[in-house]
């Protein structure tokens, strides 16, 4: 027999007793008018990195897409299917979002997998072939003398935030937004023990501190 699961019925009672009465204006008012978010997150699927919790918005407020460690692939027009790119597409020439922002996270799985150069767990191999985009053709990422094995991963879950902004901007309609000022592009980094959360300094390319101002 299949059932549904009793915490997610449990959650939804919880939702509709509590949170409902005090969102369901909100929710109508959407549901009229359609949704207008200024907002696009771009994480990681990991249960533990909410953007909605993390960022503590309402309905409307976020347009997010979650993928395997919160990669942007380039644009590639194919005839392919390419989630990511649709909800871009979205996100960018219909909705208008004024911001994108592309969210890593400590203790990656999908990072550490590709750090560790895991046997692939199907045969279809699809994290490790999605973790490939990560890598330019020809390019070696190694781990260097000074680092321990945490400090390395670190550096590469931050260095996935980097690629994904550098390959937004391969995409004609982002990097169009971006340079006429319609649009702005976004680092940060959650660590998931402390709960910390580092925003990008796009000067100084360092993950800095959120002081929640």
């Amino acid at each position: 027999m299949i059932t549904f699961p009793k915490s997610l019925l449990e959650g939804y009672k919880a939702f509709a007793t509590q949170r409902l009465p005090d969102e369901q204006s909100r929710y109508r008012e959407l549901s009229v008018k359609g949704q207008s978010p200024e907002v696009m997150v771009i994480g990681c699927c990991d249960s533990r990195v909410s953007p909605e919790v993390i960022f503590d918005v309402g309905p409307g407020e976020l347009f997010v897409v979650r993928n395997i460690a919160n990669l942007v692939p380039t644009y590639q027009p194919d005839e392919n299917a390419h989630g990511v790119s649709a909800a871009l597409e979205y996100a960018v020439t219909v909705l208008k979002v004024k911001h994108i922002v592309v969210l890593g996270h400590a203790q990656c799985g999908g990072i550490r997998a590709f750090v560790d150069k895991i046997e692939p767990l199907t045969p279809g191999d699809f994290i490790g072939k999605w973790m490939q985009m990560f890598i330019k053709p020809g390019e070696v990422v190694e781990q260097r003398d000074h680092e321990t094995m945490a400090q390395f991963v670190e550096r590469i879950e931050k260095a996935a935030v980097f690629r994904s902004l550098e390959n937004l901007m391969t995409f004609p309609f982002v990097r169009k937004a971006v340079e006429n000022g319609q649009m702005q592009l976004h680092g940060a980094y959650f660590g998931v023990a402390e709960g910390t959360l580092f925003v990008l300094d796009k000067a100084t390319k360092e993950f800095k501190k959120a002081n929640g101002e």
